[in-house]
């Protein structure tokens, strides 16, 4: 489902992985599929910031410098369907945001980084408008699918999200945003990236 994002136009160029991002559209859009994925769930206020060696957040998270965020995954699965919305802001040049509520594992890698997620959900949103049925789908499924700037995946039953952005200018991808859903009281927390915080990113 496509639905308009009410929310005035910004930019998430230049990433500025270590600035606030509350006020930007990645983040907005977190709020919204909370909304509707997680409703009854208490969204965070605000973002809570990891430093000294990226602690505090936990595994399956890491950080890869320029990259942001990223999971590692202990499996893999492909063939899953997870839930999916839609918005898009602006008329003229639209930009395209989709959160994703479903398993992690569905996006086919073990290392889901930045550029993993944001494919991932370019794919998504093209399979989502293309009609099979309809030949002129064809093209507003292309550009909607490069036009997705901003996505949030949500895995409940992992407890973890994943906020990504993508410069639509340069095409970098990067994850200012953990998330940690705690079922257990219902509560959502961000986190964000401080200035230089890198840790190692698992192989294997």
């Amino acid at each position: 489902m496509v639905t308009p994002e009410e929310s005035p136009p910004g930019s998430s160029r230049g990433h500025r992985l270590g600035a606030d991002v509350t006020g930007r559209p990645v983040w907005r859009l977190l709020l919204r599929g909370l909304g509707v994925f997680l409703p009854g769930w208490r969204a965070p206020q605000g973002v809570t910031g990891v430093r000294d060696g990226a602690s505090g957040f936990g595994p399956p998270g890491y950080v890869d410098g320029a990259a942001g965020f990223g999971l590692y995954l202990a499996d893999r699965a492909r063939g899953l369907e997870p839930d999916r919305e839609i918005y898009v802001r602006g008329r003229q040049d639209p930009s395209f945001g989709i959160v994703i509520a479903g398993p992690s594992a569905a996006i086919g890698t073990r290392v889901v980084d930045a550029a993993g997620l944001v494919r991932y959900a370019r794919r998504l949103t093209f399979e989502e408008l293309y009609d099979a049925a309809d030949a002129g789908s064809v093209p507003y499924a292309v550009r909607a699918a490069r036009a997705v700037h901003n996505v949030v995946l949500l895995d409940r039953a992992a407890g973890v999200g994943l906020c990504a952005e993508a410069d639509p200018v340069t095409g970098r991808a990067a994850c200012p945003l953990f998330v940690r859903l705690r079922a257990s009281n219902r509560t959502v927390r961000a986190y964000g990236l401080g200035p230089a915080v890198t840790t190692p990113r698992p192989t294997g």
